[in-house]
Formats: C-alpha cells, structure tokens, sequence
C-alpha cells in the first residue's frame, strides 16, 4: 500500500465519554472543521457504553453529543471489557476493536487540537509509528534491578519480537532514549481492528503475565505506553520520519490541559483553539464546562500565559504543573 494521501482518505479516530475528555473531543473536532475544512476521511468517536467495565453511565450528554454531529462526527459505541473506569486509558485499545474494519487510521488522544491541514501529512500505514513527544516514565530502573534492555528485552522475546532492530543505536547502552517508547497520544495503522486486537492481546499480556523483568514496575497509569511500541514494532513500524514532523509540530498540538497549552504552546495554538471554540453554537456548548468556561471564555488562560517565557520553559511538564497550582490558576 502506498503512502496514505488525499485520495486515499484515512479516518480520523478519538475516543469521548462524558465529563472533560467529551468537552476535549468537541475541541478536537472544532479545530480539524476550523484547520482543516477539506478533511476528506471520517471523524469517527469512539463511546464506551455501559456496563463491562464501567460501573456508571460514561456516555455523552446530549448537548456534547448534539455539538459533535454537527460538527461532522460520527459517534461509534464501544463496549469495556476489559479496562474501563479502573484504567481509562484503555478505552483507546478496546474502542479500536469497534471502528471500520480495513480502513486506514489516525488515533488521537482527545485533548489534541489540529492546527493546520491533517490531510496534507503522507502517513504510510505499512509502517505505523506513534508520537515522540514524551518523557522517560517508563521503566524507573532500580538500583539492584534489571536495566533498560533486559526490562524492554524481555517483553520484546514475550512476544516473539526483534528486539535489537528496535533499538536507536545512536544512544548510548542503558540510555533511556536508546529503547523504542512512545506517548500514546496519536499512532497509526492500515486497519484498527487488527491494530487494537493485538494492542488488546499485549496488554492484557503483559498486564496479567509479564515478564519476571518488569514485577517491580508500575503500570498504572503507562500499560498503553509500554504495549505500543510492541505493537507498532509487530506490524514492521517504528519511530516516525522526518515526513511526520507536522504531528506534535505545525500540524498538531496534544496540549494534555488547556493550563499547559496556554503556559507552553505557541500563539498560533492559542489562536487556533480561541477561534475554533468561538462560533455561538460551539460556544454555547462548551462553556458549560467550567475550565474552558474560565481559561477560554474568560481569558484565565491570558493570565497563565504571561507568568512563562515560552523560550525558557522548565524541561519537566510537572514543573510547569506545579507553578500553575500554586497561582491558583490549574483547571481541568
């Protein structure tokens, strides 16, 4: 198959459920009409429904779900099994199993806002890759334990895999950056189905029947993090090229809390988010939740952004977290 382009369309997949991550869907969705308004695949969100694996309602309320089809979306449920309120995280990883079969995919966390035109970057779905903007949260190396490479070792061979051809041989031995890890907040793949199949099948794996390597590490909240690049390495793809640039870059910005997007972003994202969020039927909506109604709608968010130099930020994301808190200014 060739490189994904506008005549081959590929969807467009992120999961909404009531509370904040419906509000940040209709953000996502807002911003791919306002950026990208030739956007020729299907906006497709996943709903977990209940029962399985969450004990209450988690389905959108009717206004949310209202905004969401007018803005071209298609609402597709899903049923938790095996996740559900004890991880949501997983919601991404079973909602898979409930999008177009066979269909080329783009996943992305909700809290994403689409800055430019999505349909212009050439995904090649025969090689999926997921996004490098992340930190090294997974594994934390004890001092009398296993290393980096025998902990990535041994789920590599868990599961039948390669695992020096997943290594940047670039970094040093033991250098975290050395081994294959992603932020899950967007990845890509020819078919969701199989995807999420065997996205399902690694984590519950590793989950349930881990390695002895990895019986100290902590899973919660990064079991998706440390299945996908396994995942991902299973259908031949591996860490994105320099064609992908546009994700995390011009094309996308996963902001993970609108406090963080107005410390750390830049003022096209800022842009980008006021004017996608502005139109009275949008608004209308949206400013029933109250951090969008503050830091959007009543410029809270101003007040953030000037306590930071954008050009001088601290490395660590929950440096910037705690500066917020402490100015009373932290909403999510």
């Amino acid at each position: 198959m060739n490189a994904t382009s506008p005549r081959r369309p590929f969807n467009l997949l992120c999961v909404a459920q009531a509370g904040r991550v419906g509000y940040e869907a209709a953000i996502l969705a807002a911003s791919l009409r306002h950026a990208d308004p030739g956007f020729a695949g299907r906006l497709i969100v996943l709903e977990p429904l209940p029962g399985g694996a969450w004990p209450s309602d988690p389905r959108l309320p009717a206004p949310l779900r209202a905004l969401l089809l007018d803005l071209g979306a298609e609402i597709i449920p899903f049923e938790a099994r095996h996740f559900g309120s004890a991880y949501p995280q997983g919601n991404k990883i079973e909602g898979l199993l409930a999008a177009p079969e066979g269909e080329p995919f783009l996943f992305l966390d909700s809290d994403t806002l689409i800055t430019d035109a999505l349909s212009s970057v050439p995904f090649d779905v025969t090689h999926p890759a997921a996004s490098m903007r992340r930190e090294n949260t997974w594994p934390v190396v004890e001092l009398y334990g296993p290393g980096y490479g025998a902990i990535w070792k041994s789920l590599y061979d868990r599961f039948g895999l390669d695992f020096t051809a997943s290594l940047d041989l670039s970094q040093p031995d033991e250098h975290w950056e050395r081994y294959l890890y992603f932020n899950a907040g967007w990845f890509f793949g020819a078919c969701p189905r199989a995807f999420g199949q065997r996205f399902l099948d690694y984590a519950l794996a590793i989950r349930d029947d881990g390695p002895e390597e990895i019986v100290c590490q902590t899973l919660d909240p990064w079991l998706d993090q440390v299945a996908l690049p396994l995942v991902i390495r299973s259908f031949g793809g591996g860490r994105p090229g320099p064609e992908l640039s546009g994700l995390d870059g011009e094309v996308t910005c996963h902001y993970r809390a609108l406090p963080l997007l107005y410390a750390r972003e830049s003022d096209l994202v800022v842009k980008v988010l006021e004017e996608a969020v502005a139109p009275n039927p949008v608004k209308k909506v949206l400013k029933a939740h109250e951090p969008l109604k503050r830091i959007v709608y009543q410029k809270k968010g101003e007040k953030i952004r000037a306590m930071f130099d954008r050009a001088n930020l601290p490395t660590r994301e929950q440096v910037l977290r705690n500066m917020i808190k402490r100015a009373g200014l932290w909403m999510r």
